[in-house]
């Protein structure tokens, strides 16, 4: 029997990061670890009411260092000494600025605070304005950068971030060379591959959110960026021309880090990519499905071959890739810029009682206050999904647009804003809650039907992350307005476990990214069939929705 060989899958969330250790020829788990980032769960370097999401890079650091360890301790002997490979998956877009190092600026001392200087999380929707400027030169120069991401520019994406920090802080301004993304550093950080000229710079990131196109000779030329702000002069240079697929072995584990793992320099380190589009992979997706990692917030995406794209240029989405998901096809991504988080907000209004008024009661001792609250907090969303339930959709009046976070696709916009209509005294909370829960099916809808309109084929869904895998009246929602079977990936970190396979093609142990997928995928444990009757119902009820949709975009502006 040969020697069993792991690799080990590196999924960086929004809140949290998790690692996990797989056997790479059965595709079992042996052992994971998931631990949150200390200093954003103090809520350090955020500001949510300028929509300031930042993250410092000593979270990271001291995550991966927890999570590894402590993965391998739960997997015991035999297992760290036989580890081959070693991949990262990251939110995106999320850069930050470096020095001529490759050291990102929050880690020198005179940075170390300061949020400007720390990675710009996915969600941070500071640079607005930024993005617009962006798209208005981009319409008027001799060749549109975005046309191959979706024709619009989001405020999510590394250029309007990196402009708008610039802009907004001088002391970053001179001691910034070049900037990173997060799924870049990972790998470049632990092989010693700091500098920017060594980096090995991610397609899935460089493809989708860096205007980066392989046939106009990589990134936007210089004069593009100097006409939209001097402020970037230079930075094309300081950059890249090549890009990487993931398959690709950045290097290997350096000394230093070997050791803070525990690890041996042996160990492979891949290409790293995007949460979602790893997940994909992890998940199961092939060519003509979309997988949706449906959390907080969601990112579609799908591969498809060359022949089905041909010169097609996709309006709307969030980009088209070649190779950016699975060498050897077309990556395409969309996504919703609000899911769970949605129904999380909602919560929070339910909640203001308890956080406000319960809380501060004399009538019981606080330990009893802080269980009571705990409890009512913990059922409010089974509650509300049980008893909307019972609803009939004719029923209620109730209608929602989901943008309360933006509109990442069709057609970004982080300007527009989320509304609930038909509000009676009748109204309430599970006829509000599942007018969400309609809503957010309906933002899915709208992309699916972009990419039907696009001339994209869609033969099925599968369901990815803690949404699909624990409320079923979300997913056979879904099902029954999309008019498609959803099938739910049995792998419960889908990410992560897509890294894994990746890890394993970049220490040689499959030539493709398929075959590691079709050896170490675990299926599907359940699947949502739409219910015709409600599919009619829904088809009606979308109609409202997008009528409802264009009144509030058009009150936004």
């Amino acid at each position: 029997m040969a020697e069993k060989k792991y690799v080990i899958g590196l999924d960086y969330g929004s809140d949290s990061a998790r690692a996990v250790i797989v056997e790479a020829h059965s595709g079992d788990e042996v052992a994971s670890s998931v631990k949150h980032y200390p200093r954003w769960m103090e809520g350090k370097y955020c500001d949510p009411a300028k929509d300031q999401y930042r993250q410092h890079p000593l979270d990271y650091i001291e995550v991966m260092e927890f999570i590894v360890k402590d993965a391998l301790k739960q997997a015991g002997p035999g297992v760290a000494e036989n580890v081959v490979g070693m991949s990262f998956d990251t939110t995106g877009s999320t850069p930050v600025f470096v020095n001529e190092e490759g050291i990102p600026l929050a880690l020198l001392p005179e940075f170390a605070e300061n949020p400007n200087a720390m990675f710009v999380l996915w969600k941070d929707h500071t640079a607005v304005k930024e993005a617009a400027e962006i798209n208005e030169l981009a319409r008027k120069w001799k060749i549109d950068y975005t046309q191959y991401e979706g024709g619009v520019y989001s405020s999510e994406w590394v250029w309007a971030k990196v402009l708008h920090v610039l802009r907004q802080d001088e002391k970053v301004r001179k001691a910034a060379y070049s900037w990173i993304e997060h799924c870049d550093w990972m790998p470049a950080l632990i092989t010693g591959k700091q500098k920017p000229a060594e980096v090995l710079r991610s397609r899935c990131a460089a493809g989708h959110k860096a205007m980066w196109l392989e046939s106009w000779g990589g990134l936007p030329e210089e004069d593009f960026f100097k006409a939209l702000d001097p402020l970037l002069a230079g930075y094309r240079d300081r950059l890249f021309k090549d890009t990487y697929t993931s398959d690709v072995k950045v290097g290997n584990l350096n000394a230093e880090w070997a050791g803070r793992l525990g690890l041996s320099t042996k160990v492979a380190v891949g290409v790293g990519a995007f949460d979602c589009h790893m997940g994909a992979v992890g998940g199961g997706v092939t060519p003509n499905v979309l997988a949706r990692a449906i959390g907080t917030s969601t990112c579609d995406i799908m591969i498809a071959s060359y022949e089905q794209i041909g010169d097609k240029l996709i309006a709307g989405i969030c980009g088209q890739v070649d190779g950016s998901v699975i060498p050897g096809y077309v990556g395409l991504e969309a996504g919703q810029s609000g899911f769970g988080d949605i129904y999380a907000w909602f919560k929070r209004v339910i909640s203001w009682p308890l956080n406000n008024i319960l809380a501060n009661s004399k009538l019981v001792d606080a330990e009893t206050r802080a269980k009571l609250i705990e409890e009512t907090e913990d059922q409010i969303i089974p509650l509300l999904s049980q008893e909307a339930m019972k609803i009939s959709p004719e029923e209620s009046t109730v209608i929602a647009v989901d943008w309360m976070n933006g509109r990442r696709t069709p057609d970004a916009s982080q300007e527009v804003t989320g509304s609930i209509a038909g509000l009676k005294l009748g109204s309430d909370a599970p006829r509000i809650f599942r007018a969400l829960v309609e809503a957010t099916a309906f933002g899915s809808k709208a992309i699916v039907d972009r990419f039907a309109r696009e001339g994209v084929k869609i033969e099925g869904v599968i369901g990815l992350g803690g949404v699909a895998k624990k409320s079923p009246f979300v997913m056979q929602t879904l099902a029954d307005v999309l008019n498609m079977p959803i099938k739910i990936a049995r792998t419960v970190e889908t990410c992560a476990f897509g890294a894994a396979m990746f890890a394993s093609v970049a220490a040689g142990l499959y030539a493709r990214v398929e075959d590691a997928q079709k050896a170490m995928a675990k299926g599907f444990e359940k699947e949502y069939s739409p219910n015709p009757a409600m599919v009619k119902v829904y088809s009606e009820i979308y109609k409202k929705y997008q009528k409802l949709g264009a009144f509030t975009e058009k009150e936004n502006l």
